[in-house]
């Protein structure tokens, strides 16, 4: 009997050590070995040499043609712009989420769109082929010519793909499959890696649009091998709470669209919808203007949406204040407070400051400084902010207020919902006036408040 050896593969660069160490050697990160078995003196692809593609002649750039990538609708509108207008011919496509937050319910709705016009197939490893039927139902799509396959063989799926030749496949879920030319369990880093790159081989070569729904870790990160992320051509994100019905789509990585495009969805009875206007969903709704809460346009790939960011500023009872964020970074608060201290001449050294984002978005981008500090100046004087002002740009540790990026895009987004007044870096100043907003530039923070007062005089 062969003697089955293994060896310790890093999850984050795929790299292989003989024993394990803290620090993987390849690429410095600590804790990231995990011991996976591989058979001794096997050679899985002299097995399978027809699954390797054939060598592409060498040509110069100048002679390829530069061809736009044909496009093809899911039937979800939300859905086609986090993948950039649609899903493309021989992409691969990896899905990651929470359990439970809607990534099988959202495939599920796509195929049974996209049955109408191509042939599909839904390969399930994770759910038997009545617990997909009763989620049909519940859907209303079990009517659909959808193909079903409970399945968790690579092999089996590869000879079904090509005896079937469908044009869109789902693999729910990577973390479920094997293969048998590895002796490791499903889920182990080798299986991961090997499916993937098996399924993302077939798909090239068979021009198959794949998309592959990945497990994540507790930290929120896509489990397996980090090289899983680099095999394939777009990565998604499911986010939101569970226990709230709202749903984001966020794109990390796509080779053919704009990163950082964001689908919202609400979870309904009937499955996924998406939302035509998911500024209302950010925007709370107040009878009359409260201390705290400043309206700011923030920009998520190609979409501008307006959020309102509330502030909370306390007496504080203990001997260090307390500052808490919510859908903000917390060292930038910190930060932000230093310079509305130096600058402004205002203290908060002995107030909680307490920061939200309302509706559970996050804000990565810096021009949600200026927002973040009138929300505060509002609440330390419990006096609401004028009714109708928007606000957006980033503030700098010398006090000045640096320009957004698309900040006419901004501008027209506040303008169509209905805002009178814009607080904005006098660099997003619009060389044309824009009708019924009145533009409010600075360039400083006390300018800033200098200029709130006046408007609200």
């Amino acid at each position: 009997m062969a003697k089955i050896k293994s060896n310790y593969s890093c999850t984050e660069c795929g790299g292989v050590a003989n024993k394990w160490a803290g620090q993987c050697p390849a690429c410095g990160q600590w804790n990231s070995l995990v011991e996976c078995v591989v058979d001794a003196g096997t050679n899985r692809y002299s097995q399978t040499p027809q699954s390797l593609a054939q060598t592409a002649p060498v040509l110069q750039l100048s002679e390829i043609d530069a061809l736009e990538v044909p496009r093809f609708t899911t039937g979800i509108e939300e859905f086609d712009r986090v993948l950039g207008g649609g899903l493309v011919c021989g992409g691969v496509v990896l899905i990651g989420g929470d359990p439970g937050i809607g990534k099988s319910t959202l495939l599920l709705q796509a195929l049974a769109a996209m049955a109408m016009q191509k042939r599909v197939l839904y390969v399930s490893g994770e759910e038997s082929g009545a617990q997909i039927a009763l989620r049909s139902k519940r859907l209303g799509v079990e009517n659909s010519a959808l193909k079903l396959q409970a399945e968790i063989q690579l092999e089996k799926i590869l000879s079904t793909l090509v005896q079937h030749k469908p044009q869109v496949v789902v693999i729910d879920s990577i973390q479920t499959m094997y293969s048998d030319a590895l002796s490791s369990a499903p889920g182990s880093v080798a299986q991961v890696r090997e499916c993937a790159a098996q399924l993302t081989r077939a798909a090239k070569l068979s021009n198959i649009t794949i998309i592959m729904v990945g497990h994540v870790t507790k930290e929120g990160a896509l489990a397996g091998p980090r090289v899983l992320e680099h095999i394939v051509d777009t990565v998604l994100y499911f986010e939101g709470d569970t226990h709230s019905s709202f749903r984001l789509v966020r794109a990390i990585k796509n080779r053919f669209g704009a990163v950082n495009e964001l689908g919202v969805f609400a979870m309904t009875e009937r499955g996924l919808k998406g939302v035509s206007n998911p500024s209302a969903l950010f925007l709370s709704q107040h009878d009359t203007p409260v201390p705290g809460a400043c309206v700011m346009v923030t920009q998520e790939g190609s979409r501008p949406l307006l959020v309102e960011i509330q502030a909370l500023v306390d007496t504080s009872h203990a001997p260090n204040a307390r500052r808490l964020s919510v859908g903000l970074e917390q060292n930038r608060l910190a930060m932000l407070l230093a310079v509305l201290h130096r600058h402004a001449g205002i203290a908060a050294f002995d107030q909680d400051v307490f920061i939200n984002a309302v509706g559970g978005v996050k804000i990565v981008e810096p021009a949600a400084d200026l927002a973040v500090l009138m929300a505060i100046h509002s609440s330390m004087r419990n006096r609401p902010l004028p009714r109708g002002l928007v606000v957006f740009g980033e503030v700098g540790l010398a006090g000045e207020i640096r320009p957004a990026p698309r900040g006419q895009e901004r501008l027209r987004e506040a303008a169509k919902l209905g805002f009178s007044v814009a607080l904005i870096p006098k660099a997003n100043a619009p060389k044309q006036p824009i009708e019924g907003l009145q533009i409010v530039a600075v360039d400083r923070i006390d300018q800033a408040l200098s200029k709130l007062r006046e408007i609200e005089n």
